[in-house]
């Protein structure tokens, strides 16, 4: 029909699918999202100044960690050990014999 109007699409509106919303909301939530990265980063102990050596300090770390973490529970296992290995032997050689 010669009076059929067609809509061209606004270069807004491909913007706006291309950011996934209106261009200041999409700024405003990647603002906040650094921001709440950026704390999490510094919490681990990263620095936006020198990243390579805070990966590399990180990464030390963990490992230390789980060094740290293994020797812990050694030591846990150890103490009680002295008490449940011999009670559980005690109960073994001198308890009631069980049905078959």
């Amino acid at each position: 029909m010669p009076n059929d109007t067609r809509e061209l699409p606004a270069a807004s509106d491909g913007l706006t699918r291309f950011l996934g919303g209106s261009p200041l909301m999409v700024v405003f939530r990647l603002v906040l999202l650094s921001i709440l990265v950026g704390v999490v980063l510094a919490a681990i102990g990263f620095d936006p100044w020198n990243i390579l050596n805070s990966i590399e300090l990180l990464f030390r770390r963990l490992w230390n960690l789980g060094f740290d973490a293994i020797n812990w529970l050694w030591r846990y296992f150890l103490l009680g050990a002295v008490i449940v290995i011999p009670v559980w032997l005690l109960t073994r050689m001198f308890g009631t014999p069980r049905g078959r």
